[in-house]
């Protein structure tokens, strides 16, 4: 098992020097990656439903305050060494597919290859038209779309594809990332749709486990898997070369009701027990949620789960 955590994009530790001492913090303590979340802007009025909480609301809308996401990931890439940089998730469709492309072979070269790049189709209709995006209803098909021109940008000399959406086509593009064929590709999202998407396009599958919205028990993960394999022999991939990368909260002790507890909460044994439950359901990298408004707390809590949790799973 393979181990990652969040990085706060919007708060009061979404500022250079807290930033820089988590990422290099977790960059010391040996942790797989860290992730950043991707909002461009946040509209006054949302009526798009969030789904990732129980009542469709989302909370993260605040002073509606965020690093753009892969800026925020190429800076700390100078000064961070051997850590992983997942943009989780990189909204596809919010941005021109090629410059999307070059900003993310920029990255993985400067990096020297630590670039793993998370993508979803996104949920919030309001930010595709502040943005201009193509339409929010053709969300899915310019994703799949935009990925296959990222792959032939990234992976053929002559560059050669036109679509509806793009057209990247007679050029050329320089530098390549520095990962061959590309850097792997997580695919976010838990449809059918979504899980199609990993099986042809994908390194891996990006699921979020663990709330209330969506526990993804592991009995769900096995059965979402078992599709996920099913599409990958459609398509002849092999299905054993599939990242499963859960994102999953990192519950206080006291979370939860009396009678219910919640997975990845309570003591280190029962972490560590759920960890074991995941690893052996297929789960293959565990991202864990270690964001807060105090950065002496993140800092602990990353130093805890490296020494108490992550050296022993």
């Amino acid at each position: 098992m393979k181990f990652g955590f969040y990085l706060p994009n919007q708060g009061p530790n979404a500022r250079s020097q807290p930033l820089s001492e988590i990422a290099q913090k977790g960059d010391q303590l040996g942790f797989h990656c860290m992730v950043a979340g991707d909002h461009i802007l946040v509209p006054d009025e949302i009526e798009s439903p969030y789904p990732y909480t129980v009542d469709g609301r989302f909370p993260g809308g605040g002073t509606g305050e965020y690093f753009e996401q892969l800026t925020l990931l190429t800076y700390l890439a100078g000064i961070t060494t051997q850590i992983r940089l997942v943009p989780s998730v990189m909204i596809v469709p919010h941005r021109p597919a090629l410059l999307t492309a070059k900003i993310l072979s920029t990255l993985d070269v400067l990096s020297e290859g630590r670039l793993t790049v998370g993508v979803g189709v996104g949920w919030m209709k309001e930010e595709f038209e502040a943005l201009g995006a193509p339409p929010f209803r053709e969300r899915g098909a310019v994703t799949n779309e935009y990925l296959q021109a990222f792959i032939e940008l990234w992976s053929n000399e002559s560059p050669d594809f036109k679509g509806k959406y793009c057209d990247v086509s007679g050029i050329k593009f320089l530098p390549k990332p520095i990962q061959k064929p590309h850097p792997p590709i997580w695919v976010g999202g838990h449809s059918k749709a979504a899980l199609k998407r990993t099986a042809i396009y994908g390194n891996g599958w990006h699921p979020v486990g663990a709330i209330p919205a969506n526990p993804l028990e592991p009995d769900d993960l096995i059965n979402k898997l078992s599709q996920l394999y099913d599409y990958a022999n459609q398509v002849n991939r092999d299905p054993t070369t599939l990242d499963i990368a859960m994102k999953a909260p990192l519950y206080d002790s006291e979370s939860g009701s009396t009678n219910i507890r919640r997975r990845f909460s309570g003591d280190v044994d029962e972490i560590l027990e759920d960890i074991k439950i995941y690893a052996e359901s297929g789960v293959t990298h565990l991202i864990f949620d270690i964001r807060g408004n105090d950065l002496h707390q993140a800092l602990e809590k990353l130093q805890w789960f490296a020494e108490d949790v992550m050296q022993f799973a």
